[in-house]
């Protein structure tokens, strides 16, 4: 029989951690043109992606070693408060700096609790049912990086930048809520731990070795996907293409229709032919993209995008997380999204400051070969793995 997933904590976990993320996404591709708006380059456009990562990976090892001693709830809430509070700042700031200052803050509480939230779900997961259960959770960051970018636009087109932040900060005002109702299960083995048992390293604390490869690959891909976050609205209106959102309306019904069946693959045949399949499906919407014309295209790339890159994350999360001990699981998290940060950071800033020589379209087509390293990278370590499992007969 299996053990139960859908329990009320699970789901109050993961709907609060979608609006997390909803109001939180609903803000990236709207904030590329509004710091344009108020006077910033190229270069300072990157930044505003490559700030925000910086201060989500700085604080992840901190939170990470926290969460090895401290129960989740706590925590969970000062994340989720400390996100809503930052939010309501951006309307306060017409100068470029400040701005920027606000968005290395806003990643320090990202970092927080994003790792939070995400140890705090696999506590509640039966461990038998870890792929399907964190492909459901993922849902909940795979649809709010999906959903919420196509109505922060709608918004952004139709209101004001300030009326944007308080529908965005009243999603965080949900989340605090819900998340505030969850049944936490804090590990016995983490709470019979005391602070002064442990050693804080930031290193240690900053990765877990257990885990490393598949959170490699995730670097790998954000640094291609980084790219799109950053320019696709930028893009749009280059190309003339008024319906922007319907890559992201796209994106995330096919994200919804197929992480459920790949959360069952995940248990079921493991997790490298699926991360081999769902990285060339994102590949593939990385060119269509690049060549889109209309309407259609872009939604055709939302649909590549939505079945490739929609369940390609979730199951590196799980990948990452089968692989690390009770005890490690916040360090494991902080090193996953920390990877996902990263990755899209740098390549905000990079492409960011390539777009002052290339079409944005060349820049969807130059990020999607860190594809195909990710694709090589995983073929290779599934030989190396299945070498060490099966050693060659002595001559």
């Amino acid at each position: 029989m299996k053990e139960p997933l859908w329990t009320s904590s699970f789901i109050k976990l993961m709907i609060g951690n979608l609006f997390i993320f909803m109001s939180f996404q609903m803000l990236i591709p709207t904030l590329p043109p509004y710091i344009k708006s108020i006077g910033a380059s190229g270069t300072e456009i990157g930044l505003v992606t490559a700030l925000f990562s910086i201060g989500a990976v700085l604080s992840r090892p901190f939170i990470g070693f926290m969460l090895e001693y401290k129960a989740r709830k706590p925590l969970v809430l000062i994340g989720a408060l400390l996100l809503l509070l930052i939010t309501f700042l951006y309307p306060l700031s017409q100068v470029v700096v400040i701005f920027l200052a606000f968005r290395l803050l806003h990643g320090l509480a990202w970092g927080w609790s994003t790792t939070v939230n995400g140890t705090a779900a696999v506590d509640v997961v039966p461990n038998s049912r870890l792929g399907e259960g964190m492909g459901y959770y993922g849902l909940s960051i795979t649809i709010g990086m999906i959903i919420a970018p196509s109505l922060g636009i709608f918004l952004f087109q139709v209101t004001s930048f300030q009326n944007l932040v308080y529908i965005s900060g009243a999603l965080g005002v949900v989340a605090l809520i819900l998340l505030g109702t969850v049944h936490y299960q804090t590990p016995e083995l983490v709470l019979n731990t005391k602070k002064e048992d442990l050693k804080f390293s930031y290193i240690g604390s900053l990765v877990d070795k257990a885990g490393s490869f598949p959170a490699l690959v995730t670097l790998m891909i954000c640094l291609g996907y980084g790219a799109i976050v950053t320019f696709i609205v930028i893009f749009g209106e280059e190309r003339g293409i008024d319906q922007i959102f319907l890559f992201y309306l796209t994106n995330a019904i096919m994200a919804s229709i197929s992480r459920p069946i790949a959360g069952k693959w995940f248990d079921q045949k493991g997790p490298r032919g699926l991360v081999l399949t769902t990285i060339s499906i994102t590949f593939i919407g990385m060119w269509v993209l690049s060549f889109a014309h209309s309407n259609l295209m872009i939604a055709v790339a939302g649909v590549l995008f939505g079945v490739g890159f929609g369940s390609l994350i979730p199951t590196l999360q799980s990948w990452t997380l089968s692989m690390t001990a009770p005890n490690r699981r916040g360090v494991a998290n902080g090193m996953f999204f920390s990877s996902i940060d990263l990755g899209i950071g740098i390549s905000g800033f990079v492409f960011g400051v390539l777009a002052q020589y290339f079409p944005i379209a060349s820049l969807f087509q130059i990020s999607s070969f860190f594809m195909v390293v990710a694709l090589i990278l995983t073929i290779l370590e599934g030989r190396r793995t299945k070498e060490v499992r099966q050693p060659k007969e002595a001559i």
